[in-house]
């Protein structure tokens, strides 16, 4: 669901959204989606008490930055200026690793449970990445008929999104 919003944000920022875009972001969620289970299965529970008591702040740090750079260019961009795209680079790479750093405790619960992971590592990566498509799919329609005042609600839906994780960490 995490990466359904920040598709729906990042398509709202975009405007008119390619299938390149779409499948850019897609891949990378479902991808890291997937990896992160890995990554924390491998690392068993050994390393769980080191990440657990700051994992959260790490996911609330990157999606509040990136939303607030999308509000940011809510307010200061035209009508007609170039708006920068969250599905390459370096916002692509924050966004992959922001939706999907709670799979990393999945991981780590399936290494507690001696749980066979694969099977569940590809049923993650490809309802992300689905989810994904029809978020980015969902926001291009939402950005086109409403304009930048989407482009805010995408920037405040991220930012909602890393206040969630934290106080959801914080409550349990």
């Amino acid at each position: 669901m995490d990466a359904f919003a920040v598709a729906v944000a990042s398509s709202i920022c975009l405007g008119n959204v390619t299938y390149r875009q779409v499948f850019r972001l897609a891949a990378h969620f479902g991808l890291f989606q997937a990896l992160m289970p890995v990554i924390g299965w491998a690392a068993g529970r050994s390393i769980y008490t080191y990440i657990s008591g700051w994992d959260h702040w790490v996911a609330f740090g990157l999606l509040v930055f990136v939303g607030g750079k999308a509000v940011h260019g809510s307010l200061a961009a035209g009508d007609g200026e170039v708006r920068e795209d969250p599905t390459r680079g370096m916002n692509l790479l924050i966004l992959s690793v922001a939706t999907s750093i709670d799979a990393l405790a999945v991981g780590l619960s399936f290494a507690a449970l001696r749980v066979t992971i694969w099977i569940p590592v590809l049923i993650i990566g490809f309802v992300a990445a689905a989810f994904t498509v029809a978020g980015m799919l969902a926001g291009c329609r939402l950005g086109q008929r409403f304009g930048k005042r989407m482009e805010m609600v995408g920037g405040l839906v991220l930012i909602g999104i890393g206040i969630q994780i934290v106080v959801k960490h914080l409550l349990s």
